[in-house]
């Protein structure tokens, strides 16, 4: 399908976000609807994930996956580390991907393609555009304290996310003179003090019906496979306190507030022509089984900018 840029190259920065990552396959296929296709794609952790997907010409296989996706299968690819540096070693996951998908040097993709991780030792920002595709997602998705570290040509791995939530100054060293960016975090921040304020006009009632029930499916399930020993320590950490967010919710808001600062920082330097911002602070860092709202979302994203990128792409 042709572009409305008349040649223009159009680079696609696809965000961290966690969850609300399958936003993005939304985002593309709503672009796709007004003859916008990405000559570039750029990602960062769960963007990565999505836009190697779709550079390697699987997205709609992706998409009929986390669509069916269920909490059960969620858990089951969850294998724990409890010395590796970071709650889940990933080997599942990425397995279950090999099984779905045959790995590709990203230098062989139909579309040029490049993901964001940081350096643990330097904080470097480091840009993988070569080399197996599936350890570049693998690096990129390294969220700390959840995903372990990865090993990469001498490096230690970790999500691009601490240094370049929405990359899109890798976009345009790719070459992109037009980049459209999605950025999931940005009405995340004061999420938690908008919740606050609502329990206190419920009578201090207990967090949100949604939450709760991401933390009993997490918790219930668990149970089931970890030692009864543990299951003190893992209330702990997903938050059975209903005065106190789990160790995860506040992993996740911690980060959600350092991503949103980074990217309001680097935009400020470097802004994309079209950033889309997706309305996803209900969705929770691990609610993977919510995929059909949160792709949708992402179609309605671009939809609100229609008129924008109409004039933008036709004026250039």
């Amino acid at each position: 399908m042709q572009s409305k840029s008349d040649g223009l190259k159009i680079g696609l920065a696809l965000g961290s976000g966690s969850a609300r990552g399958w936003s993005h396959i939304g985002v593309i296929h709503a672009l796709a609807e007004q003859g916008i296709e990405p000559d570039i794609i750029t990602g960062c952790s769960i963007g990565a994930l999505v836009g190697a997907a779709h550079a390697k010409g699987e997205l709609d296989k992706l998409e009929e996956w986390v669509r069916q996706l269920r909490w059960k299968e969620i858990v089951d690819l969850m294998d724990i580390s409890y010395l590796g540096g970071g709650f889940l070693k990933g080997d599942k996951l990425m397995q279950f991907l090999m099984k779905k998908t045959k790995d590709i040097d990203i230098e062989d993709l139909d579309i040029p393609f490049g993901a964001v991780t940081t350096d643990l030792d330097s904080g470097r920002e480091i840009w993988l555009q070569n080399g197996s595709l599936m350890d570049a997602v693998r690096a990129s998705i390294a969220l700390p304290g959840l995903f372990t570290p990865v090993e990469r040509e001498g490096r230690w791995h970790v999500d691009g996310g601490l240094v370049n939530p929405v990359p899109v100054s890798l976009c345009r060293a790719m070459g992109a003179e037009i980049v459209i960016a999605v950025n999931l975090n940005g009405d995340v921040v004061g999420k938690h003090r908008r919740e606050r304020d609502r329990k206190i006009e419920n009578s201090r009632k207990a967090e949100s019906e949604a939450e709760m029930q991401l933390w009993d499916k997490f918790i219930g399930q668990f149970k089931n496979s970890v030692q009864n020993k543990k299951e003190e320590w893992l209330n702990e950490l997903l938050g059975s306190n209903k005065d106190m967010p789990g160790m995860f919710e506040i992993l996740a808001g911690s980060i959600n507030i350092m991503q949103d600062r980074i990217t309001r920082s680097r935009m400020a330097g470097d802004p994309a022509e079209i950033m889309l911002s997706p309305r996803l602070a209900h969705i929770n860092m691990m609610e993977f089984d919510r995929a059909d709202e949160v792709i949708e979302e992402g179609r309605a994203s671009v939809k609100r900018f229609q008129s924008v990128l109409d004039d933008l792409l036709q004026n250039q």
